[in-house]
């Protein structure tokens, strides 16, 4: 049957239909879901809007999460002109031709926010094309990201742009839009009800994703058809993660990965990994977890377990799954059997909360550098010994802000890779009291 014909005999109406998820994008912030931290009542763009005055912002978090719908309603209700660009698509080009049109609106009084998507794929040179137009007022920059922003974008412009950080939809806010859905098609969807939990649970946190599967549902449903989990599965193509009915399986289970592993029991690790991979847990959570078990239980008595998680990841990205799957395994089995040590999470944690007391105070002049010559009258970089140019290469000067004193935080075990680094702050000790006392 040819296209032309079968165009024909589709209704007009439901041609020409746009995607469920546009039809239901919000026209106001009361509509939003998911995010009351930022468009609630007391929410924190609630207050921008209500001082009058809105800064330029950097909008982090998954997609599907509303950031470019907020940022839409956030010029309507501040009275901006909006501009939107994507950073995939534009180059220097397109943003001088957009930073051209915001002065001249500018010159006739009306200030534009301008919207950059996927900010994180500009490099360093076009993000700092942003700087002039924030200072100056010419724009208002609210970029989106996916990626961490302490990461990929520059320290100017973070500086510059307060980050906010929007949230996966929780259960609720992904039910409410499937009930928003079946408002605006007026009809129920053809589900039963754990088939519902599960449509839930594929979406992952992503309102866009839950309205799109709600969407691929109705257009295969016959008439009189009610779909339960096993056929969503086959008509969607997708796998949701399949736990317990109270839906703390998840959370059980990571909790359960993660003890195995700290407590050196590789077969129980591998166990619960192999659980969370049959019941369709997303592999790259997992494999982050697995970061977070290098970084925490193990540290430095093996540096190469934060080294073969993330060669873990690389592999996955390369293999796919399921062959990939067999790289966090490896990973799994490394962590359990490596020496452990939760030395450096103690340190950091100790040394946050003395910066937190202490964040005041001013490193010692002898180690400050000393560029003008009224600081090198107030004594910046007097006393201060190279450290290579010392006996063993350690002058066991003190670092420390002098109201604090020598302060002790790192305390390495006789394990692993962390007896030799135990061995080195010993022998240093004893240096520093020996050149201390002279």
């Amino acid at each position: 049957m040819s296209g032309d014909l079968f165009a024909s005999r589709v209704p007009e109406e439901v041609a020409n239909r746009r995607p469920l998820a546009d039809r239901l994008r919000p026209k106001t912030l009361d509509e939003v879901t998911g995010q009351p931290h930022l468009t609630g009542e007391d929410g924190v763009l609630r207050r921008m809007i209500a001082s009058g005055s809105l800064g330029s912002m950097i909008f982090w978090g998954p997609p599907g999460t509303g950031k470019t719908t907020v940022a839409r309603l956030l010029s309507g209700e501040a009275g901006l002109a909006f501009e939107q660009i994507s950073a995939i698509f534009s180059g220097v080009a397109d943003l001088k031709k957009v930073f051209e049109t915001a002065r001249m609106r500018r010159m006739d009084g009306r200030q534009t926010l301008l919207f950059v998507d996927e900010i994180h794929r500009f490099n360093r040179a076009q993000q700092d094309s942003f700087l002039p137009v924030m200072e100056d007022g010419t724009v208002i920059l609210v970029g989106a990201t996916t990626e961490n922003p302490s990461f990929e974008l520059n320290a100017a412009l973070l500086s510059r742009a307060r980050v906010l950080t929007f949230r996966p939809h929780d259960e609720e806010s992904l039910i409410e839009l499937l009930q928003r859905a079946e408002q605006v098609e007026g009809r129920p969807l053809p589900l039963d009800p754990d088939a519902r939990a599960s449509l839930v649970r594929m979406a992952d946190g992503d309102g866009r994703a839950v309205l799109t599967l709600a969407e691929e549902v109705w257009r295969a449903a016959r008439e009189g058809e009610v779909f339960d989990t096993e056929s969503l599965i086959r008509i969607v193509q997708r796998r949701a993660p399949v736990y317990d009915k109270a839906q703390d399986g998840h959370y059980n289970l990571i909790s359960a990965l993660h003890k195995s592993v700290r407590g050196s029991d590789p077969d129980a690790a591998l166990y619960y990994l192999a659980r969370m991979f049959d019941a369709g847990e997303d592999p790259l959570y997992l494999g982050r977890r697995l970061v977070r078990m290098a970084v925490e239980d193990i540290g430095l008595a093996d540096p190469q377990a934060l080294v073969i998680c993330n060669a873990a990841k690389d592999a996955y990205d390369y293999l796919g799954s399921p062959e990939g799957e067999l790289a966090f395994a490896e990973a799994c089995v490394y962590l359990a059997t490596a020496p452990k040590s939760n030395a450096v999470y103690t340190a950091f944690k100790a040394a946050t909360r003395a910066a937190k007391e202490n964040g005041s105070l001013l490193p010692p002049k002898h180690i400050l550098n000393a560029p003008t010559k009224l600081m090198k009258g107030e004594g910046y970089g007097d006393g201060y010994r190279y450290d290579h140019d010392e006996p063993d290469a350690f002058s066991g000067q003190d670092y420390f802000p002098e109201k604090m004193g020598r302060q002790t935080f790192y305390d390495p075990p006789e394990r692993g890779f962390e007896r030799e680094i135990r061995k080195r702050l010993d022998w240093w000790a004893k240096l520093r009291k020996e050149r201390n006392s002279e």
